[in-house]
């Protein structure tokens, strides 16, 4: 099939976070990308090749703080469906790149903004990260176990989920937009707002009671001792996630624990007397026998692989799901498009 943004044009303006990402995905579903580079970047990493965030789009080394180099940006747009930027706020105004100069060229253009605090506000202008904004978000304060700190989860919860994901479905609304009205729009994306919205569905359980502000007691947070990782006998873990009881029933009956549990999932009082079993006899095997024992069952259980070993697992292989580029095994583009009448 034609890849589903093929003649779609965008010019991403380098920077670090979740920008790179959004241009990658742009650039995976088929769109023609321009990426300019500052002649000094002010962070990068030590073999740009091997940033696979950089990939299918031309890189071109561009000075803004020059009337050339604007120039050279402003005729790329005009010609362009879609601009990423992740800058701080009034910088691309700055450059005599904001909106409305760019506008001005090219009515129609998407104009994609993403940052962590928003364009507006009191923190707009602040300096931050991932962490600061997932802090402010209500998000943080919600991750790790019981009694220990808040536990930083990479960057995958902010800048992936909350900014990269919040910013395509921004640019992508707005392109179709464009396309019925002729008329171009400048996406807000901040990872504070995508932080809120994907903390949704615990908003909603914490409104009915059902979810407690104290980490590590709830049943998402590794409260629950049938949602949690285990150790194994060779140091290595498993992911046990039999939350409904029927996946809960068939975990019981190949551990051989005690099917009274099957009464008592939900009884919060003997969580703790739960997991201690669960840890006890998960830590019998290794992570391989545990695995080879689940693997075909539907009890939700799971062996916790590193990225290397990800690569090597049978659906992940079966799937493509990562691909090799030289020497690098890095992630395939997603997701997949196919015609209704043909099988995936």
């Amino acid at each position: 099939m034609k890849q589903p943004l093929a003649g779609i044009r965008f010019v991403e303006f380098a920077g670090i976070g979740p920008a790179p990402l959004a241009a990658m995905m742009l650039a995976d579903l088929g769109a023609q990308g321009e990426r300019i580079e500052s002649p000094n970047p002010s962070l990068q990493m030590t073999n740009p090749e091997a940033d696979i965030t950089r990939r299918g789009r031309h890189v071109r080394t561009v000075d803004l703080r020059t009337d050339a180099g604007r120039a050279e940006a402003m005729s790329l747009l005009a010609e362009a469906d879609v601009l990423i930027e992740g800058f701080r706020p009034g910088v691309m105004e700055r450059l005599g790149l904001g909106p409305a100069e760019v506008a001005a060229h090219n009515p129609r253009l998407v104009y994609g903004r993403i940052t962590g605090w928003g364009q507006s506000g009191p923190l707009a202008g602040r300096a931050g990260h991932d962490l600061n904004y997932i802090a402010v978000a209500g998000v943080l304060a919600h991750i790790g176990r019981k009694g220990q700190p808040p536990t930083p989860p990479l960057n995958l919860v902010g800048d992936v989920g909350a900014g990269t994901m919040l910013l395509l479905v921004g640019v992508l609304s707005a392109l179709v937009q464009a396309e019925r009205t002729g008329q171009g729009s400048v996406v807000d994306a901040a990872i504070v707002d995508g932080s809120a919205i994907s903390m949704a569905l615990i908003a909603a359980m914490a409104q009915q009671s059902l979810w407690s502000d104290e980490r590590g007691v709830n049943v998402l947070d590794s409260g629950a001792p049938f949602y949690d990782v285990y150790r194994t006998s060779d140091h290595k873990w498993m992911a046990v996630a039999c939350l409904e009881p029927k996946f809960f029933r068939e975990f019981i009956r190949l551990t051989q624990l005690d099917e009274s549990w099957l009464q008592s999932q939900y009884d919060t009082s003997r969580w703790d007397e739960l997991r201690s079993e669960i840890t006890s006899v998960m830590a019998t095997k290794t992570r391989d026998e545990w695995d080879g024992i689940f693997t075909e069952e539907d009890a939700c259980v799971s062996p916790v692989l590193t990225m290397s070993e990800a690569a090597e697992h049978p659906h992940m292989q079966a799937r493509g799901i990562f691909t090799r580029i030289g020497d690098l095994v890095v992630p395939a583009p997603a997701p997949r498009f196919t015609s209704p009448t043909m099988t995936p």
